[in-house]
């Protein structure tokens, strides 16, 4: 009998990962200049905006994956669900971070309750949410379940997020990336199609690994279920 110790594209990809990080870090501190009115802060930008692309990203996962359950009753879609939520948490939790470190120089605060921020926070506590539901719900088959439909419904905050800025009177400034004409000068617009790249890749690594740790979990489950002793036989 062999063993997998790893998913079989794992160590190359995240070998390409990291190729691709140290470039980004590179252009990020020695290619782009620093912004004319923000000054080296702004540099955060090339990591809050392609963290808050892979939350966006990771959660639509979760969405398809929990739809994919409910629609086929079968676990490979779950455990896409379950691998993608705990990686779109870690993200969230970054964009928050790097929001925050960005907003203090430049709004003079950490935080605000502005409409951006606050439905930020509301999606990580959904699926913080999530990854609680599913920690401590013993059935599989009920845990997938009740998971797949918060999934589903929790991605209804994505859609608002984004368009928070433009529905109410916000800090938060407008987007310059997604929109008909970027308003991004070209060294700017290079480095965060490179930084946001490498995200997606890393992205890409840790659900590959994260989804075989999830397989691995659940035959593990299965083979304890299947080792455990018949109950013994009622005595008239």
């Amino acid at each position: 009998m062999t063993f997998q110790t790893g998913p079989r594209w794992g160590m190359p990809l995240a070998s390409i990962a990291g190729t691709a990080s140290v470039l980004a870090l590179a252009m990020i501190f020695f290619y782009v200049p620093p912004d004319r009115l923000q000054g080296i802060v702004q540099k955060i930008f090339y990591l809050h905006v392609p963290a808050a692309w892979i939350a966006y990203l990771a959660f639509f996962v979760v969405l398809v994956g929990s739809i994919g359950y409910l629609w086929q009753r079968n676990l490979a879609w779950d455990r896409v669900a379950r691998a993608s939520a705990e990686i779109g948490v870690l993200f969230t939790t970054l964009v928050l971070v790097l929001g925050s470190l960005w907003a203090k120089p430049i709004w003079n605060t950490w935080w605000t309750w502005d409409a951006r921020l606050t439905s930020t926070l509301v999606l990580w506590f959904i699926y913080v949410g999530y990854l609680m539901l599913r920690a401590y719900t013993p059935d599989q088959e009920r845990s997938a379940r009740f998971g797949a439909v918060l999934g589903i419904v929790g991605f209804a905050d994505v859609p608002i997020i984004h368009y928070s800025v433009e529905w109410w009177r916000t800090l938060h400034p407008e987007a310059v990336v997604v929109r008909a004409q970027p308003q991004l000068p070209a060294e700017m617009g290079i480095t965060l199609a490179v930084a946001t790249l490498t995200v997606t890749l890393v992205y890409a690594t840790f659900m590959l690994y994260r989804v075989h740790l999830e397989h691995l979990e659940d035959e593990n489950r299965d083979l304890e279920a299947s080792a455990e002793p018949p109950p013994a036989p009622a005595h008239a």
